[in-house]
């Protein structure tokens, strides 16, 4: 009766475990789905397949894991709120740091002029053109956070092989300056190089997340063609490549950095 007993715990034991499994790769692919704007029926069929290995795959207590070991980066350092209208930053890099803003910026910058995004991180530069004439609002969006030291001290922290991607503006893909912003410019097709905003499934949802394309898998969004390209990579194309082959394999929305990967300025030149 022993013998059995023990037998019976440890099956309710595997049964409980798998189950935790199933729940957790379900949330993940939930996740990442509508992060990616993709249609419930392509959800639902993920959901089943994940759902059928799961429940096939009982051998071994290490086959599936979803807790990652990889090292998480430290909060981003906070910076002062501003309430009410936000009025536009100093250009001459002295501004106070704000992370917190109330409203959306007015237009603080010369769309007759041209901008380049300077990322000093922590593996290297990476130099960026932004686009005035097709998305002078998105550009000025990003112009007037950057001033007021916004990316400063944030961290690149999703890496998507599958997509050829790496996100950052924050801590995690929760982080945002406290507004939205609209939907600019039309449709857009993606290749290697694009400053992207970042932004939820739904329209006019975009704020202070970013990612860069670094190859020619984020193609598959071409079909949507919403998420709003408002810079070219002209200098470190080779070290966001080089981010993205940081992927640690662990970790929702394709993954996280095997290391913490810091924006430790990012300058904003006019000219």
């Amino acid at each position: 009766m022993g013998t059995d007993k023990r037998a019976r715990q440890k099956a309710n034991r595997d049964r409980a475990r798998q189950e935790r499994i199933r729940k957790q790769k379900m949330t993940m692919v939930r996740k990442r789905g509508l992060l990616l704007g993709l249609g419930i029926p392509a959800i639902v069929g993920v959901l089943f397949l994940i759902s059928n290995f799961v429940m096939n795959d009982s051998s071994s207590d290490t086959a599936v894991t979803v807790a990652s070991s990889t090292p998480q980066p430290t909060e981003t350092v906070p910076g002062r709120q501003i309430t009410g209208k936000t009025p536009c930053p100093k250009t001459d890099g002295t501004e106070e740091r704000a992370t917190i803003f109330e409203q959306a910026p007015s237009m603080c910058i010369d769309p007759a002029k041209s901008y380049t995004a300077t990322f000093n991180t922590s593996e290297g530069v990476i130099e960026v053109a932004l686009d005035t004439k097709k998305t002078p609002e998105t550009v000025n969006n990003f112009v007037t956070l950057s001033r007021y030291g916004y990316y400063d001290t944030s961290f690149i922290f999703r890496t998507d092989v599958s997509l050829d991607i790496i996100q950052g503006g924050g801590s995690n893909n929760t982080d945002g300056p406290g507004y939205t912003i609209k939907d600019e410019g039309g449709r857009f097709s993606y290749s290697a190089g694009d400053l992207v905003m970042a932004r939820s499934s739904g329209v006019d949802s975009g704020g202070g997340q970013f990612f860069f394309v670094t190859g020619e898998k984020a193609s598959v969004l071409n079909s949507q063609g919403t998420y709003v390209t408002f810079g070219k990579i002209t200098k470190g194309l080779d070290v966001a490549q080089a981010i993205l082959a940081l992927n640690s394999g662990e970790g929702a929305l394709g993954g996280a950095p095997s290391k913490p990967v810091k924006i430790d300025t990012l300058v904003i030149t006019e000219k």
